[in-house]
């Protein structure tokens, strides 16, 4: 029996899903883990237990927009500077990090005492999952 385009994507869904589930136990710093699309629409997203989101549903929205458009304006330097690893953006109240790949952009957030050298050691963990 072949599957319905709905419940292949149910499935994608559930496989990111897990995904994110193994990247947030990568390290007690992160607080959130999302797979966002193109538009910056939330497939799906995964907060730590016990942390109290610094963000309010509308300032979600707009920062995974952002981030995606920005991110995707950038495709069109690729051919010149290689395409996109990874992105830092540091706030004084957090770390975040930003993996574009084919199904959509990882956006990552850390406490904002994570160190520059266990931050590199997070971003090869990540990696090697995504």
């Amino acid at each position: 029996m072949t599957k319905t385009p709905n419940q292949k994507w149910v499935e994608e869904i559930s496989a990111y899903r897990k995904k994110c589930q193994r990247i947030l136990l990568i390290s007690s710093s992160i607080r959130y883990v999302g797979l966002i699309n193109e538009y910056g629409r939330t497939l799906t997203g995964i907060i730590k237990q016990g942390t109290n989101p610094l963000l309010k549903p509308g300032q979600v929205r707009n920062e995974f927009f952002l981030i995606s458009t920005m991110l995707s304006m950038r495709s069109s330097n690729y051919s010149a500077i290689g395409d996109m690893d990874y992105a830092i953006f540091k706030h004084k109240k957090i770390t975040l990090l930003a993996f574009r790949r084919k199904e959509g952009t990882y956006y990552i957030s850390l406490d904002q005492n994570v160190t520059f050298d266990s931050l590199s050691e997070i971003i090869g963990k990540i990696k090697k999952l995504i």
